[in-house]
């Protein structure tokens, strides 16, 4: 029997995880390049719009990099933007949604999913979300739509692709813009076929945490020409290619990235493959050390995902393995063990927040009130409709960092060795 390190006793590890975000040599030099050149903002419209050929034409850093980000995963257009809440907003704006129009988004998911709809003054709708995979349910989609319902936002969590086929079949059927967010997808494929390109458009993130950054960052993704120049003209102020400068077309804002974000980011891309291979092979190895102690069942790998990004790595607790021992009492344990990636993800579903429990919106409750909306929408009820989502927050889901991914084999043995001490010494918590 030993101590947990909780109670002092000594932890399973002291060596570090790998540190996060990788650098090395090709930022540094890719930066200096941008700050000599004097040339630091994106200066380069319509190369997000138009497939260049001629690479010497590609002076931006942000244009080379998105012309390389899009077609690594399957899509002739990229369009950069400051960030991934942005590249949502954006997508929306593009699709035409118009005040009150419904979106259904997954109950389990970072708050820009929903927050962008409100912003271009549509209506979130949440879906519950798979128990196996924590990703939509497309069965709770079909039960979400009405007459007004426009969009799909599926968000491929954690890195695993959405059940795309089912999704777009619904879309098809009901006539809806299928919009992925893909801020944790980054190098994943469904059916060897990359996330951004299996909706209308994709929206990634280059936040600091992601499996790619530039400290903050975003990009659309889609093989449609007339989106892409609708995205490249909401990035910049609502300009037109090919019309004098000063002139604006619609309401937009100023999204560009920096030259230095892209020229960070045509490094970051670089590494990609291999990190994403590292991430699944460290994973799959802990897949099966997880799936043979009670109490701990790893996420479900869909058949149809070819490739996982492994943003974040997540499994689902159950206390009743472990004496009773609550979810957080098990993180804080797995942090005190050497495990200091650990969290026990949301608190609550989205709707359970306050500015959606009182409706905090546009000073107010604009958009969702009568007149926008054809029908009362109180968001506390949809925790009945959405139990996976509760199940999820409240006891069951607990995640592991992408970064820690990019260690080795007994890296992930030091894992599994921290969950089994602390199954074993249950009840020792305090």
């Amino acid at each position: 029997m030993s101590t947990l390190a909780i109670h002092g006793g000594k932890p399973v590890r002291t060596a570090p995880w790998p540190k996060w975000p990788v650098v090395g040599k090709s930022e540094e030099k890719a930066i200096l390049a941008v700050l000599r050149s004097g040339k630091w903002w994106r200066f380069s419209y319509g190369q997000g719009v138009e497939l260049q050929e001629n690479e010497a034409k590609l002076q931006s850093t942000v244009a080379r990099f998105q012309r390389a980000f899009a077609r690594m995963h399957g899509c002739a257009y990229g369009v950069c933007a400051a960030n991934g809440t942005a590249t949502l907003e954006i997508a929306l704006r593009a699709i035409g949604l118009q005040p009150g129009d419904e979106v259904i988004v997954p109950a389990y998911t970072f708050i820009a999913t929903a927050s962008a709809v409100l912003t271009v003054g549509g209506v979130p709708i949440f879906g519950d979300i798979e128990p196996d995979t924590y990703n939509l349910d497309p069965a709770r989609i079909e039960e979400a739509i009405t007459s007004r319902t426009r969009a799909i936002i599926p968000v491929h969590f954690g890195g695993q692709p959405c059940a795309m086929n089912e999704i777009n079949e619904i879309a098809r059927k009901h006539s809806l813009a299928v919009i992925e967010d893909a801020a944790h997808a980054h190098g994943a494929s469904y059916q060897k076929r990359m996330c951004g390109s299996l909706g209308a458009c994709g929206s990634f993130s280059f936040q600091n945490s992601k499996n790619m950054t530039a400290g903050e960052g975003g990009i659309l993704t889609t093989n449609d020409v007339a989106l892409a120049e609708k995205f490249e003209s909401l990035v910049w102020g609502g300009r037109k290619k090919g019309e004098p400068w000063y002139r604006h077309y619609v309401l937009a804002g100023n999204h560009r990235l920096t030259e230095f974000q892209g020229a960070i980011l045509i490094a970051q891309l670089a590494r990609l493959k291999s990190q994403t291979r590292r991430r699944m092979q460290n994973a799959a190895h802990l897949d099966k050390l997880l799936s043979q102690i009670e109490g701990i069942r790893p996420l479900a790998r869909r058949p149809e995902t070819t490739a996982h990004s492994h943003h974040l790595y997540m499994l689902r607790y159950d206390a009743r393995a472990f004496k009773g021992l609550p979810k957080e009492k098990f993180v804080q344990a797995m942090a005190a063990e050497g495990v200091s990636g650990i969290s026990s993800g949301y608190g609550t579903p989205l709707y359970k927040n306050p500015m959606f429990i009182e409706k905090r919106f546009f000073n107010g409750p604009f958009p969702v009130v009568p007149g926008i909306c054809d029908r009362e929408i109180n968001y506390a009820d949809f925790a009945a409709a959405c139990p996976v989502s509760e199940r999820a927050c409240a006891t069951e889901a607990v995640w592991l960092s992408q970064s820690m991914f990019l260690a080795g084999k007994k890296d992930m043995e030091d894992i599994a060795a921290a969950v089994r001490k602390i199954q074993r010494e249950s009840g020792k918590t305090g």
